[in-house]
């Protein structure tokens, strides 16, 4: 073998080991991008649909593409319905990640009174629904927004106290939490505008009641809540 094949074979192996080597770390950050991306929950401001510690899937390619690292749609072929799960990032920090459930659409009129909701004069439903395990302090009730129904969770009686009135500006959405006295959400800090709009949840993938002391992102598998494996989310 002479010099020059020598170095056409040397180049040929190092192209294939930068390849070898790229190649999945481009996939997985294309899945991330366009199709899939992993979160977990932090907080109880969905309980009780999600769970501390639930790690859960998210949509990336329900509403569209967004240009990489930026805010920005390249594409958005469809807009979030009412009473979806939805993550996006947080309007008083945009580095931070929020997850609540979707209440008003652009145009909307969204009143709240101790945590009961009417949109555009309409109330939704609340039907009592059994205390999980004779939780004391809650109040849980099955919600329907006229399109769906899902658990919400209140340690007062709804319903009771001021109202508020919010009209959803144009391109922006109004959110909450399902743990209606337990959540911050739109009716503490404004609007969720559509650039900011994520993806939307599709199902839970893992939970633990806690995380390893030594890494806490970290599932105990003695810890695990088996029955909440692979549940879509309402």
């Amino acid at each position: 073998m002479n010099e020059n094949e020598k170095t056409r074979n040397l180049k040929g192996t190092w192209n294939q080991a930068i390849l070898t080597f790229l190649f999945p770390i481009l996939l997985v950050m294309s899945v991330r991008w366009a199709l899939l991306e992993p979160f977990v929950i932090p907080s109880g401001s969905m309980i009780p649909n999600l769970l501390i510690h639930d790690h859960i899937l998210v949509k990336k390619f329900s509403f569209g593409l967004h240009l990489p690292f930026s805010d920005k749609w390249l594409m958005q072929w469809s807009s979030p319905q009412r009473g979806d799960i939805v993550v996006f990032k947080y309007p008083e920090n945009p580095e931070v990640y929020y997850i609540k459930r979707l209440i008003g659409l652009p145009g909307d009129s969204v009143e709240v009174k101790g945590g009961a909701i009417a949109v555009n004069g309409n109330p939704f439903t609340l039907i009592p629904y059994e205390n999980p395990a004779n939780e004391s302090g809650f109040h849980y009730f099955t919600e329907n927004n006229g399109e769906r129904s899902y658990v919400v969770r209140f340690i007062a009686e709804p319903g009771k106290g001021d109202t508020q009135v919010f009209k959803v500006p144009e391109g922006n959405y109004f959110f909450m939490g399902d743990n209606r006295d337990q959540s911050s959400d739109s009716r503490f800090w404004g609007y969720v505008k559509n650039d900011y709009l994520v993806g939307k949840a599709w199902v839970i993938w893992l939970s633990c009641h806690s995380t390893l002391p030594t890494m806490t992102f970290v599932c105990d598998p003695a810890q695990i809540r088996w029955n909440r494996l692979f549940q879509k989310l309402p």
